[in-house]
């Protein structure tokens, strides 16, 4: 696939998917550890609440 093509198939995603399902995937970009929760009311999504957990690893050493 081209570029141009490519940049078309994204347009043509956005135009078919809602501001709401837009916002969802948003939420999901980027997150490695942590949830999102999507409150739904009536049918509507109404809040989109993002978790997002950063983890540390400990050196083995400093855990004894």
């Amino acid at each position: 696939m081209s570029r141009h093509s490519l940049s078309q198939t994204a347009t043509h995603v956005s135009d078919v998917l809602s501001s709401s399902a837009l916002h969802v995937l948003n939420a999901l970009q980027g997150i490695q550890y942590g949830s999102v929760e999507v409150t739904i009311h009536d049918g509507r999504i109404v809040q989109i609440e993002r978790k997002e957990k950063l983890r540390l690893d400990q050196p083995v050493a400093a855990r004894q």
